[in-house]
């Protein structure tokens, strides 16, 4: 008997109640439910991304310019920032509320029967997945570019078969214990996305992380590509817009903000390059077009002017490395005002460590959920760095003194997890919209 179709609430309800499951490494319960759901995903192609840092722009970078030669793109990234449907998205545009209640009433249909008959619940993360593999299945997209979640061999979306080409952004120590104990162990397992006489594109890794995933391309017989950096030109930076050239390309501009930013551009063209070598070319006038319209919430995004307000989800010693180099370089000699919210389960000391000899004053922030850090936990650890720091009860409070300690002119910059990010955003926004 075909259930009765969830409204908007109750699928919101219910993908908060998958929460309770937790984080499950393995494909076994993943390949039971799309069994159940009629394998969509050996219907689609797919560009597969793992790493540590940068997934999320390469994946907007290659989207942009695969939507600007007019292909259909489905996309699908996680977490969510601004909006839970941003994770699911066809030619820029999130999935629609219709389709996510259509499409996981039939999910949890096929949940119930795994249960019933003696299996595990699966995951939010596995539900999703299943969920974005049969939306871009009806969208019939003939391209999806697939972020992993924090793994690679185990990970959910690794049920896919037909990998185009494997991108690996720079991997670092993160999910320490689960993903391995090393740099090494780390890498070969996000490496694991890697499939049999495939083709594979990494970023410049660190030696150790490179040479497992060319170990792991030598087991596959697959290909493997490295960006150059010599060869990437940084011409001009500015908040608004980048420009640089890369091999024979010259003068490319992009949108987002971050000096790492060219080097995640340029990892997208040398997956790009190999796309087209598989049967998906791609013109010089998308390519430009691409890179220069793509957009990422929550990546050195800038929400206001007056004063200046970014956020950022750097919330690993990479990517605060990564944060304070650029802040460094466009904000010289000045004392910021962070706003600060971490999970418990990061290195926020290596965050803290990274950042806070650029800060003026720190507010802390709590962070939702279970591996939520609280303000004052994180204000404690902040003070061993930093004199001036406060703890605070909500974002909103945040915000708001934020913008009276500036007086409109000193920056501020708000990073960490993405999961306090997208409340901050809509708080800056409301406020903006206000004072209108």
């Amino acid at each position: 008997m075909e259930e009765k179709e969830m409204s908007f609430v109750e699928t919101m309800e219910y993908i908060d109640s998958l929460r309770a499951y937790g984080v499950v490494p393995g494909l076994d319960n993943m390949r039971r439910l799309c069994a159940r759901l009629e394998n969509p995903q050996d219907d689609l192609k797919f560009v597969h991304i793992a790493g540590t840092n940068g997934k999320g722009s390469v994946l907007c970078f290659l989207s942009a310019v695969l939507a600007q030669e007019g292909y259909r793109v489905g996309s699908y990234s996680s977490p969510a920032v601004a909006d839970y449907r941003d994770t699911i998205q066809t030619g820029g545009r999130m999935i629609s509320r219709a389709w996510l209640c259509r499409g996981m009433t039939r999910i949890r249909t096929a949940c119930r029967a795994l249960v019933e008959a003696g299996y595990p619940h699966p995951t939010l993360f596995e539900a999703q997945t299943a969920l974005a593999f049969l939306y871009f299945k009806e969208k019939k997209c003939d391209i999806v570019v697939l972020e992993t979640g924090m793994g690679g061999e185990l990970d959910a979306t690794n049920i896919v078969k037909s990998t185009v080409v494997s991108v690996f952004t720079p991997v670092s120590m993160d999910h320490v214990g689960v993903l391995g104990n090393s740099l090494a162990q780390i890498a070969w397992t996000k490496s694991g996305i890697i499939k049999a006489k495939g083709r594979a594109v990494s970023s410049q890794q660190e030696p150790e992380a490179l040479e497992a995933i060319r170990l792991r391309c030598r087991e596959q017989n697959a290909s493997l590509t490295v960006t150059d950096l010599k060869a990437l030109v940084k011409k001009k930076s500015t908040l608004a817009k980048q420009t640089f050239s890369y091999g024979e390309r010259k003068n490319l501009e992009i949108s987002l903000a971050g000096r790492y930013q060219t080097e995640n551009a340029a990892l997208a063209i040398e997956a790009l390059d190999v796309l087209s070598e598989c049967g998906y070319p791609v013109t010089d006038k998308a390519l430009r077009a691409g890179l220069l319209g793509a957009r990422w919430p929550g990546r050195f995004q800038i929400l206001g002017t007056n004063p200046l307000f970014i956020a950022d989800g750097a919330h690993n010693a990479a990517a605060a490395a990564r944060l304070a180099d650029t802040l460094g370089f466009y904000f010289r000699g000045e004392k910021l005002i962070y706003i600060m919210g971490m999970l418990r389960d990061k290195d926020h000391e290596a965050v803290i460590k990274q950042t806070c000899p650029l800060a003026g004053t720190v507010l802390t922030v709590p962070t939702p959920g279970e591996r939520g850090l609280s303000a004052y936990e994180l204000a404690g650890e902040v003070m061993k760095y930093h004199g001036d720091v406060t703890a605070l009860d909500s974002v909103e409070e945040a915000v708001e003194i934020a913008y009276m300690l500036s007086g409109g002119k000193t920056p501020v910059i708000a990073f960490g997890s993405l999961s306090y990010l997208g409340k901050l955003m809509e708080t800056v926004d409301n406020r903006n919209k206000k004072k209108k």
